[in-house]
């Protein structure tokens, strides 16, 4: 079974460096690597449909789908060329909508 290519999308690119930072001044670089490593690893879980993905709320006005990842939500869609576009990834405790029509716009 070949895998869908995987696009981080300018939005995702951003919160993967804030994440990356963050995690790095807070537990060290490490842990930071590791999180990051593992979040990446997350990402080929989509194509290989072994994460639960659930559909993105209708409020988002976006069709997509998104899971959790540790304290993080990771967005994602297929792009029309049938690779799979990780849109953004928000912090539990960020307002999603607020934060999601940002990510998309920019």
């Amino acid at each position: 079974m070949s895998r869908s290519k995987i696009r981080i999308q300018a939005a995702a690119s951003f919160r993967i460096d804030e994440i990356y930072r963050y995690t790095l001044n807070k537990h060290g670089s490490v842990q930071a690597e590791k999180y990051i490593r593992e979040l990446f690893n997350s990402f080929e879980k989509i194509s290989d449909k072994t994460v639960f993905s659930r559909p993105i709320p209708a409020d988002f006005g976006v069709q997509g789908f998104y899971y959790r990842y540790e304290h993080h939500f990771v967005y994602w869609k297929y792009l029309n060329n049938g690779e799979i576009g990780i849109a953004t990834i928000l912090h539990e405790r960020m307002h999603h909508i607020e934060h999601f029509e940002y990510d998309i716009k920019t």
